[in-house]
């Protein structure tokens, strides 16, 4: 006999996502992120919007603000590098900007390649003058989402929260 299953982590974002009113999602595809993604695509609340690249993210979350919503920007670390210009513009422009980055180049990465973005990623947003949260265990996930999208709309800062691979699982592909 099968059990109800567990609750996924990304259904406390989710849950924090809906508290706070977010009406809008961007995102670029990432398996870390598609079971949030595909609850956020449910929702008659949200409106979720598939980007091309990250960037495009971060000036989409302006124009919602201006028009009197909420957003999130769900990315992985490797695009962090694409969103830098854009980046300025939330302390220039003076809007809050919650993201959501799955990392990569952490705990038991296998694809070289994405270690220099992994690591580079949170001393690129702290120069860009973004808040980070950190986490690495579920259990931790709610209370860090909730604290990151206060800290965005309640006191107008630029949040990251950056998804640990602790968290998010090891990727694996061919021979284990």
């Amino acid at each position: 006999m099968n059990g109800p299953t567990a609750p996924d982590w990304r259904d406390d974002i989710f849950a924090v996502l809906q508290a706070h009113e977010i009406r809008q999602v961007y995102h670029v595809p990432d398996a870390g992120h598609s079971p949030l993604i595909e609850a956020c695509q449910r929702s008659n609340a949200m409106r979720t919007l598939a980007l091309t690249t990250e960037e495009e993210g971060v000036a989409l979350a302006a124009g919602a603000w201006l028009g009197g919503q909420r957003s999130v920007l769900l990315m992985q670390s490797s695009g962090v590098g694409n969103t830098i210009n854009l980046m300025g513009l939330t302390k220039t422009l003076r809007f809050p900007l919650l993201t959501l980055i799955t990392m990569r180049g952490d705990y038991g990465e296998f694809n070289s390649w994405q270690y220099p973005m992994g690591q580079g990623t949170p001393k690129v947003l702290e120069a860009m003058g973004v808040l980070l949260y950190s986490v690495d265990k579920a259990e931790e996930v709610k209370a860090t989402v909730d604290a990151a999208t206060r800290a965005a709309f309640n006191g107008g800062q630029a949040v990251a929260v950056l998804l640990r691979q602790k968290l998010i699982g090891i990727k694996t592909f061919g021979k284990k």
